[in-house]
């Protein structure tokens, strides 16, 4: 599965952005497909991931603020983030996994394909 992100930005504290991934090669009727984040010295952390059934789960840092949605005739998954603040600036990648099993754990190891990501800067 190929990914491409797409929607990143510079906004302010309280401001808004759309993510979005776009999947091509996409094969089977069960997949998943999250987003982490990754900041400069710290490890990758997810933020939400969808399933084929349209199940979400969200990190605790997402609640609230942030929806994950998927449009399937388009192949591609949102991120809708509201109110960002400066600790969500951070390199955003969308990752896909073709099982559902283990995916809304939201661990990096469960995913096989990645996207290059989308930087988002939130300043104060």
């Amino acid at each position: 599965v190929q990914l491409q992100e797409s929607g990143g930005g510079s906004v302010q504290s309280g401001g808004s952005l759309r993510l979005s991934c776009v999947a091509s090669g996409v094969a089977g009727s069960k997949w998943c497909r999250g987003w982490f984040r990754q900041a400069p010295g710290k490890e990758r952390e997810g933020v939400a991931v969808i399933d084929s059934d349209g199940v979400t789960t969200y990190a605790d840092s997402a609640k609230g603020r942030f929806a994950i949605s998927r449009d399937i005739a388009k192949n591609t998954v949102f991120l809708q983030m509201n109110n960002l603040q400066p600790e969500d600036t951070a390199m955003y990648y969308c990752a896909a996994e073709t099982s559902v099993g283990s995916c809304h754990a939201l661990e990096a190891p469960d995913f096989v394909d990645w996207g290059q990501g989308t930087q988002v800067t939130v300043s104060s």
